[in-house]
């Protein structure tokens, strides 16, 4: 099954030409949803990666009469979401000994995909949408004859685990086709990409490691996926991984044992006579206590955490509400009447139904955090839970809202994640801020900004989150996994001082300076439709550059599949955000089907950059 052919091409540009390889005449480019590096032989080629296909519509301009190998760096859809054309051009296709089953076994992959509690941040989803016959894997640590061509093949994952970079020899001088492994001096062409798990940074400990390893290979040049030829590799690795390096060295963090002691019996401590923390959930909640004998709850995940993993599967996920027995028992507490949320994440929500059905408590949210819990479908984001959480009482920011004799107030709190907030609150003559999962404690001497690349951080997150302390100047910050702290100067102006300097080196290694890479979202990401019967997509996009810019906009679909309109175009303001809906009519028989966005953004074209996943019932 192909896709329908998109009728954006992109811009040719300059070609560029390098000396000549030996037995090969010329390397050049394709400037396309990558930059496509075409290694001739008289009148046959040799392409790294392939982007949309569109060197097939150069091989005149090329001199070319046909395209015989393509070797890829990743399995990122920039680089491969024209390998249908390459099949049916009959062109043999390579690809990383680790990654071939995103190509051989995509129907599967995709069937597996679990957009439902997620915590998997690798960036699986930016897979090819349809397989591809592969005529095998590189030869990893090897050189190999590729269309006549010699190739080694080294491993650099950083990108992804399994990327790969293709050294050959020009010249008498060496040339690395080094993927995405690093975008220009100083810059890597995605940090998203390079954070593999939940709350680590495996992948940019990789990209420093590679780029260490690939300098000992000693190439002249180094060609990348995205970015222009760098003629100085030592100087670009080093100015690479030393910004690389301090920010991994801004998310370190220490691992607290667990205290088990009372739990059945205790498991409430007093901050103050008002303001209670759980000590048995794996997200803390805290409980403010009224007079009258009601209880407003922060947060509600999972009670008696005894360390199964967050994002498990269904069964794994499981709400109680023992500790809320101990709340009355211990504490005079007779109705837990409303519970707040900090943001969406499961473990911070997934006991919120729960807590209704249970004890008839009044779920209050965010307005940034109540569409996501309403409506979780109509999201990619990590962490969500599987059922959709009525919500009460939407609450505005800056807008304070009474319970009994306490006063509260939410403020926007992106960083952790864009979909959060601060709850500010004074109690027992203390002001307190319940700053969810926005940065660890500073018991090590420092508190570690906690961000995710997939939860929609922005570089400006923490600078903002920074004034607001400064501006609300709590006593107290009372947090989602490191218990309660005072806010001190010190504390406040590292937190500050952090979050300036994690802005700067995102604007440093980033060629467009936002971390969540990809400008266009579809939504809803998850929908079901029947054969023949039509269902809305939106495509959210926003401008990357500092310039105003239009953008044309198709959506990748099997064959058989209609959409209205054909393609969208969008006038937007340097850095503006605008969107674009399409109705899609599917056809064939009952499967999970993912269809993506193929975006131009002026002469940038960025390829299928957003994806959603269309149920056919």
């Amino acid at each position: 099954m192909s896709r329908a052919r998109s009728a954006i091409v992109a811009t040719p540009g300059r070609w560029i030409r390098l000396a000549p390889v030996p037995g090969a005449d010329h390397v050049r480019r394709v400037r396309d949803t990558c930059n496509v590096w075409v290694l001739s032989r008289g009148r046959q080629g040799v392409c790294i990666d392939f982007g949309s296909g569109a060197v097939l519509d150069r091989l005149d301009e090329l001199g070319l009469d046909r395209i015989t190998d393509v070797l890829v760096t990743h399995f990122h859809r920039d680089g491969v979401q024209g390998l249908g054309r390459a099949v049916e051009a009959g062109i043999r296709i390579w690809v990383p000994p680790v990654e071939q089953d995103f190509f051989t076994d995509t129907a599967r992959i995709w069937a597996r995909t679990k957009p439902e509690n997620d915590y998997d941040l690798l960036q699986t989803r930016f897979a090819p949408l349809e397989e591809v016959p592969v005529a095998g894997v590189v030869a990893e640590y090897r050189t190999r004859d590729y269309g006549g061509i010699d190739v080694y093949t080294l491993p650099t994952p950083g990108h992804t685990p399994g990327s790969v970079s293709y050294l050959v020899d020009v010249g008498g001088r060496r040339v690395a086709f080094t993927g995405d492994l690093l975008h220009a001096p100083g810059e890597v062409w995605s940090l998203a990409a390079t954070q593999w798990t939940y709350s680590d940074v495996e992948g940019q400990a990789a990209s420093i490691l590679s780029m260490g390893i690939l300098e000992r290979h000693a190439p002249a040049e180094l060609l990348p996926a995205h970015g222009e030829p760098m003629d100085d590799p030592p100087a670009a690795f080093a100015a690479t991984r030393a910004p690389l390096q301090e920010l991994m060295e801004l998310r370190r963090q220490s691992v607290q044992p667990w205290d088990f002691e009372g739990w059945v019996d205790r498991p409430w401590f007093v901050v103050t006579p008002h303001l209670l923390r759980s000590r048995t959930s794996f997200a803390t909640s805290y409980a403010l206590l009224s007079d009258s004998g009601a209880a407003l709850v922060i947060d509600w995940g999972y009670d008696l955490w005894t360390g199964y993993p967050p994002g498990g599967e269904r069964w794994t996920c499981r709400p109680l509400l023992h500790s809320i027995e101990a709340l009355k028992r211990n504490h005079g507490v007779t109705q837990v009447e409303v519970v707040v949320t900090t943001h969406y994440h499961d473990d911070h929500v997934a006991g919120l139904n729960l807590l209704r059905d249970v004890e008839g408590t009044r779920v209050w949210s965010p307005e940034n955090v109540a569409p996501i819990l309403e409506q979780p479908t109509r999201y990619d984001l990590p962490c969500l839970w599987y059922e959709p959480v009525p919500v009460d009482r939407v609450l505005a920011f800056g807008d304070p809202v009474a319970w009994h004799e306490h006063e509260l107030t939410v403020h926007p709190l992106p960083g952790h994640t864009r979909y959060a907030a601060a709850i500010e609150l004074v109690v027992d003559g203390k002001r307190v801020l319940a700053t969810g999962d926005q940065q660890t404690s500073p018991d090590e001497g420092r508190s570690v900004l906690n961000y995710q690349y997939r939860n929609r951080f922005a570089a400006h997150d923490f600078v903002q989150s920074a004034e607001l302390y400064a501006r609300v100047r709590p006593d107290v910050l009372v947090t989602g996994h490191w218990g309660v702290h005072e806010l001190s100067r010190a504390t406040l102006e590292q937190l500050a001082a952090d979050g300036r300097r994690v802005e700067e080196l995102h604007r440093e290694l980033l060629p467009f300076g936002e971390p969540e890479g990809f400008p266009a979202r579809l939504t809803p990401y998850r929908a079901d439709a029947r054969a023949g019967e039509s269902v809305e997509l939106v495509v959210e996009l926003r401008n990357p550059f500092d310039r105003e810019e239009t953008a044309q906009i198709r959506l990748a679909l099997p064959d058989g599949w209609r959409c209205e309109p054909a393609e969208r175009e969008l006038r937007l303001d340097a850095g503006g955000e605008a969107s674009a809906a399409f109705r899609v009519t599917p056809e064939g028989p009952p499967r999970r089907v993912p269809v993506a966005a193929d975006v131009t953004v002026g002469d940038v074209r960025f390829g299928e950059s957003a994806e959603a996943l269309v149920t056919v019932t």
